[in-house]
């Protein structure tokens, strides 16, 4: 089978960065793989397309969890990017890093190296900052940070009601302490969607190291004893087998790298026996720890026609979008759907920091990326930051086709029940609240009739949702902590030559939208690969950090992190 220094699995927001730094020297040969196609489907690149891709079968994996108990029993709809650029080529664009104390609490777990100030030189390497060079801000990164103009009278107005309401304004959400209302930025440039496949991984083509293959999904990891040497994959019906002669790269997101992990044979060893999988290494922590942020929309008719609602219900209003568009690579067609942000403290006495994010839109639809309403319409997005929920994500079967169980357990704390109901009513006083009061005809929902704790709590578990940024799933930790996937440098506990690198490593949920954050961790372990490369010379390194934890036909260690050249 074809040799590669590096093999990694998923193009998507992590992959993609690795892929162009584990290259640019030429030093080391890199195959990407991806289960998707390309990504030039043209509604991809154009930021209001996402409604083109959301429930497309495509370059969507169009996921479903299983009932919820909490919210009356439904499955929840949860789209994950199929294409280059995954998530990130799909995904609604909104730049958030989250806030200081999210990475301080993943560093005071056990992790060092991942505090606020450890990380703040990856988010500055990452992006190209229209708000320009700050102490926490870059512009000679790849991934453009573009602030979405404003002078749109129903946001200003939106920002207004909150300011009234105690919310600073502000016009940078991500410098630390997040707190505030104002526009937000997306991962657009000059009015294109700018996903890690653009800003990353096209300029990487021309590295003559990397190899990238496309529609190839991976259906386990090769294993010499608990050394990772490979991963097959099916292409075109097809099984093939490539092998990495230094590291295999998980990067396949927070549902398929942790069912990859499974189906090789990592993971709990119950649920592998259960379908006949050789337990290579029994890690209880695989597919354990899924957070995700629950959504509740809360959406009014408007009483003036300025909302997307009337220029997608009339043909001169598309027909004028497209124009400004085509024109000046602006206008509706080139922000896409949300507005403005606010980040806030819906529960003021118990949490010093925003327990509450914002999405504002100035359209309504039943779904999200749905047919909007013949109404003049609006929408409040309304999510806890910080979920207590935990879930889980787990195989079905031996079958790496067949897509898995994913349980997130919404609503399942008193905690995040109160803070999302708290949500609920800030979304209410804000509607209620000069300027915002005299543009909101009347709630369509919830109505007005919904008024109390528990007619809010019943609201929000008949039409919650999630705002698709499951996480956790192969959490980052010390070799003390028996559930842990990986340690700090993203290696996997007890196995060699295998790292996880995407946002199923993060121990916590990061206070807002998870793709930058993402990027990231990519650039931040592309870093780390680097350095244990260099340190090992022409070898490979061996890692077995989990001390008294031997795997199966384990490659010998010496001290807590040994390492050998093979």
């Amino acid at each position: 089978m074809p040799n590669f220094d590096f093999v990694i699995v998923g193009a998507g927001s992590a992959g993609c960065v690795l892929a162009n730094r584990l290259s640019e020297s030429g030093k080391y040969s890199v195959c990407l793989l991806e289960a998707g196609p390309s990504d030039r489907y043209g509604w991809i690149h154009l930021p209001i397309g996402y409604a083109k891709t959301m429930f497309h079968k495509t370059y969507n994996w169009g996921f479903y969890t299983e009932p919820e108990p909490n919210l009356d029993n439904r499955k929840i709809y949860w789209p994950r990017g199929r294409t280059l650029g995954g998530s990130s080529s799909i995904n609604g664009l909104v730049y958030i890093r989250g806030q200081q104390r999210d990475y301080d609490e993943w560093a005071a777990l056990g992790n060092p190296g991942w505090g606020w100030n450890d990380c703040l030189p990856y988010f500055k390497r990452l992006e190209h900052n229209d708000l320009g060079a700050s102490a926490t801000t870059g512009v000679d990164g790849p991934l453009w940070a573009t602030t979405i103009p404003g002078k749109n009278k129903l946001v200003d107005a939106f920002i207004g009601a909150s300011q009234k309401n105690g919310v600073p304004l502000v016009s940078d959400f991500n410098s630390g302490p997040q707190e505030g209302v104002g526009y937000y930025q997306l991962t657009t440039r000059r009015g294109l969607r700018c996903s890690t496949a653009v800003a990353y991984l096209n300029p990487a083509r021309k590295h003559p190291s990397l190899h990238i293959e496309t529609d190839a999904q991976a259906t386990r990891i090769l294993f010499e004893g608990s050394l990772a040497v490979g991963v097959a994959y099916r292409q075109g019906g097809t099984l093939h087998e490539v092998r990495a002669t230094r590291e295999v790269l998980l990067c396949a997101g927070a549902l398929q790298s942790p069912q990859l992990l499974q189906l090789s044979g990592i993971g709990p060893t119950a649920l592998l026996q259960k379908f006949g999988i050789p337990v290579l290494r029994d890690v209880p922590g695989v597919g354990a720890n899924l957070q995700d942020h629950l959504q509740v929309r809360l959406m009014y008719e408007v009483s003036e026609k300025i909302t997307i609602n009337d220029e997608l219900n009339s043909l001169w209003g598309k027909a004028k979008m497209g124009l400004q568009w085509a024109a000046t690579r602006s206008g509706p067609l080139a922000i896409g759907i949300n507005l403005a942000g606010m980040f806030c403290r819906a529960l003021p006495e118990e949490n010093a920091t925003p327990d509450t994010q914002f999405h504002f839109a100035t359209v309504s639809a039943e779904q999200a990326a749905g047919k909007v309403h013949s109404f003049s319409g609006c929408t409040y997005s309304v999510c806890q930051l910080r979920p207590d929920a935990r879930g889980h994500v787990t195989i079905r079967s031996n079958d790496p086709f067949e897509a898995p169980a994913i349980q997130p357990n919404y609503l399942s704390t008193e905690r995040d029940c109160r803070t999302t109901v708290a949500g609920v009513r800030f979304a209410q006083r804000v509607a209620a609240t000069a300027p915002m009061k005299q543009y909101m005809k009347r709630p369509y929902r919830p109505q007005s009739d919904v008024q109390s704790d528990d007619e809010i709590l019943a609201f929000c578990r008949q039409y919650g949702t999630t705002i698709f940024h499951p996480s956790g799933t192969a959490r980052m930790g010390p070799a003390s902590d028996p559930t842990a996937v990986v340690d700090a440098r993203l290696r996997v506990h007890g196995i060699a030559g295998l790292r996880v690198v995407d946002c199923s490593i993060m121990p916590t949920l990061v206070s807002g939208n998870t793709n930058v954050p993402t990027v990231m961790i990519a650039e931040k372990a592309a870093d780390m690969i680097l350095e244990d490369a260099r340190s090992s010379g022409a070898g490979r390194i061996v890692v077995d950090s989990r001390v008294g934890q031997p795997a199966s036909n384990a490659v010998a260690t010496e001290g807590a992190l040994a390492l050998r050249k093979i």
